[in-house]
């Protein structure tokens, strides 16, 4: 499929999708929102990638945030449908069994912030800033920044950057935990490569597992949570994978997994 906002690109297992929408610092509107959704549905049911990574075209900007252009002029009842098709496009990118990494250059703000967050792994260039600037735009995250944020850094801390729209670089992302890595800015594509092939040498099905038994359990009380692990444990011994891996550990060589 030919897309005209973003770009994908598929090699050696892991898919890489960049922004593609430089002259507007890669800002979303609909039109890409929707264009994030069709890859993600073809990476989720390619059974040939194991790793997604998410990055923007360019050194300014991963994403500078949703397109205040787009959102001015629309009603009460259109940004309440833009804001509900944006958190359920991030969402998808959460609840995919495939990891996704976040490889972040420039500008991360508002939804730029958010399409980060629903990431599992976020790696910053040193030249990442990060802000959900939306009150001073009189609105208010609207892609799940009001909920991804607390539970990534802390009620208190999610709300002094979201009541201020204050604007924050790499090293102090890092230091309040929204971000993984910091690596300089010609070096972060590289690292998040070498990360997400270190994944894809894992047995997929069990990442996957992982990846629902970490994503549901944090939504859940702890007794529930450890319930989910469990179950995922137990589905992990029905995989070939688990036969291969752990044969190959006892007979002391690598394990070729096949994801089934």
């Amino acid at each position: 499929m030919a897309y005209e906002n973003v770009l994908l690109d598929k090699s050696d297992g892991i898919a890489i999708l960049s922004i593609n929408r430089p002259k507007a610092l890669n800002a979303l509107n609909k039109d890409t929102l929707a264009e994030i959704r069709s890859v993600i549905e073809d990476v989720a049911t390619d059974k040939s990638i194991k790793v997604m990574i998410i990055t923007g075209t360019g050194d300014k900007a991963f994403v500078a945030g949703a397109d205040i252009a787009y959102m001015q002029p629309l009603s009460a009842v259109e940004a309440r449908e833009f804001s509900d098709y944006g958190e359920k496009t991030m969402r998808m990118i959460e609840i995919m069994e495939k990891p996704v990494i976040a490889a972040i250059i420039g500008f991360a703000l508002g939804g730029g912030c958010e399409l980060a967050m629903a990431c599992d792994i976020r790696l910053a260039a040193d030249n990442a800033l990060f802000a959900q600037p939306e009150v001073g735009l009189g609105v208010i995250p609207g892609f799940g920044g009001t909920q991804r944020l607390p539970r990534l850094i802390g009620e208190g801390r999610a709300k002094e950057l979201t009541y201020t729209a204050d604007t924050i670089k790499a090293d102090e992302a890092y230091r309040l935990g929204l971000v993984n890595h910091v690596y300089p800015v010609d070096q972060v594509m590289n690292e998040a490569k070498k990360m997400a092939a270190k994944i894809a040498k894992k047995a997929p099905l069990a990442v996957g597992y992982a990846k629902f038994a970490i994503g549901k359990g944090m939504q859940a009380d702890l007794d529930t949570a450890m319930s989910i692990e469990s179950d995922m444990f137990g589905m992990c011994s029905s995989t070939f994978d688990q036969k291969e891996g752990m044969g190959a550990f006892l007979e002391k060589r690598k394990p070729s997994f096949q994801g089934k």
